[in-house]
């Protein structure tokens, strides 16, 4: 068995029938174990430290903004390398527009790199991003409850024609301020927390 990263990114930690979805599906433990859940707001060095491999993308600063803007849900799990891929195979592909049909990805994504989780790829990955994350964040315990049910409405397909609207310059201004007002009703944040959350989703559409 070995360590794997898991985080909630801000489109899953606060929609809330997206986010009791995926920790439904993550804490069925079929095939692995759960071993840490914690919130947790990255600094800005560790996320540039963590996707330092696409840095020079023009998304970068987003990707970097869209990480730290708020406390994200972050945890370690354990995993055999093949449950490891069947569990990237549950997730699927990162773009969601590639994303295969069934898969958590293209049930809750929004679009673009809006998709819901991070999870290491293989167990070489997995430990060196646990060992990264675990000098700043304790990974050795569950220190949250999620709950795999909720009242908040899912508003994921709606959201997703309204982000290829913006994404494509066509009513701009009133699909955005739609999107606005459905992240309220999913999310059940409000104030700067639901501002925050709004312009990262909406920025990734620029």
């Amino acid at each position: 068995m070995a360590d794997a990263l898991v985080i909630f990114k801000p489109d899953a930690a606060y929609r809330l029938a997206a986010r009791a979805a995926l920790w439904q599906w993550l804490s069925s433990e079929r095939d692995w174990k759960v071993k840490s859940l914690a919130w947790f707001q990255p600094p800005v060095a560790l996320i540039e430290s963590h996707y330092d491999f696409l840095q020079g993308r023009p998304f970068f600063p987003w990707l970097v903004d869209f990480m730290t803007a708020l406390p994200l849900v972050v945890g370690r799990i354990t995993a055999s390398a093949d449950a490891l891929t069947q569990m990237r195979h549950d997730l699927g592909e990162t773009r969601i527009a590639q994303s295969r049909p069934g898969s958590l990805r293209e049930r809750y994504g929004i679009f673009g790199g809006l998709n819901c989780l991070h999870l290491s790829d293989a167990p070489e990955s997995g430990a060196a991003e646990v060992e990264k994350w675990s000098k700043v964040v304790q990974l050795d315990h569950v220190a949250v409850g999620l709950d795999v049910k909720t009242d908040r409405p899912d508003h994921t397909y709606q959201l997703r024609s309204l982000a290829t609207q913006v994404a494509g310059n066509i009513h701009v201004e009133l699909a955005s301020q739609v999107m606005h007002d459905l992240l309220s009703e999913e999310s059940g944040v409000e104030g700067e927390q639901l501002e925050a959350l709004y312009r990262v989703i909406r920025e990734a559409l620029a």
